[in-house]
C-alpha cells in the first residue's frame, strides 16, 4: 500500500511518520487490493481542547473509500486510535463485500474504476480551477473545485460509501433510476434519498 503523510500546522517527526507509514500500512492485511492512503496531521489551536492533535486518514481500493478522523493528545496516540477505528470499518466492508453477491461486487474486483477518482477539471462553461484557486461570484466564494468520475451504484452501494466516508451526504448516479442522486443523513437519524426528476 502506498501511504502518503502529510500535515498542517503542526510539526511532522520523522518517528511520527514512520510510525504512520507502518501502522496505516499494516492495514493492508485486512482487505486485499487497498492500494493508497492519505494521513493528514493537524494541530487545533485551541488552548482549552485537550486532544489538540488531528489524524485524518483515506483509504482507497476496489472502488472503496474508508477515511476516518480522530483527535488525541499526540500524534503517536491520534495514529494509534484512527488504525484501531479502521481495522474496525475495513473488517465492516470486507464482510459486506463477502455477503454481496451481486454483479456489482464482481465488477469491483475486476478492477472497476474507482468510485470518486479524480478526473482533469476542464469545463467548457470557464477554465478549470486548481485546488486552491479562488473564485469570487455575486459576493460567494469557491473555495475549492473538484471533478469525480461517477459510476453508477444501487442505492444500498451508496448506503455502504456513505457510512465508509463517514460524511453528512453522498452524491452518485442511481443505478436504478439513470439520475443524480444525493444521500443524506438526517438530523432527526436515519438517512434520505433525494432523487433527481427528469
Amino acid at each position: 500500500m502506498r501511504v502518503t503523510v502529510s500535515s498542517r500546522h503542526t510539526e511532522l517527526s520523522e518517528p511520527l511518520r514512520a510510525a504512520a507509514i507502518e501502522k496505516i500500512g499494516r492495514l493492508e492485511r485486512f482487505l486485499d487490493g487497498m492500494d493508497r492512503a492519505e494521513v493528514h496531521f493537524s494541530e487545533e489551536k485551541n488552548p482549552r481542547i485537550a486532544d489538540r492533535e488531528v489524524c485524518e486518514v483515506t483509504i482507497e481500493g476496489f472502488g472503496h473509500y474508508v477515511r476516518c478522523k480522530v483527535a488525541a493528545p499526540d500524534g503517536f496516540a491520534a495514529i494509534d486510535r484512527a488504525v484501531e477505528k479502521l481495522e474496525h470499518q475495513l473488517t465492516r466492508l470486507k464482510s459486506r463485500l463477502r455477503k454481496r453477491k451481486s454483479s456489482a461486487t464482481r465488477r469491483l474486483a475486476n478492477g472497476a474504476p474507482a468510485l470518486g477518482e479524480l478526473v482533469e477539471a476542464d469545463d467548457e462553461d470557464g477554465p478549470a480551477l486548481a485546488d486552491d484557486a479562488y473564485v469570487t461570484r455575486q459576493g460567494e466564494e469557491i473555495v475549492r473545485r473538484k471533478s469525480f468520475a461517477i459510476r453508477p451504484l444501487s442505492v444500498d452501494e451508496a448506503v455502504l460509501q456513505l457510512d465508509l466516508l463517514d460524511h453528512a451526504f453522498f452524491f452518485f448516479t442511481n443505478a436504478d433510476t439513470g439520475r443524480s442522486a444525493v444521500l443524506y443523513r438526517r438530523h432527526s437519524g436515519g438517512l434520505g434519498l433525494i432523487d433527481a426528476s427528469a
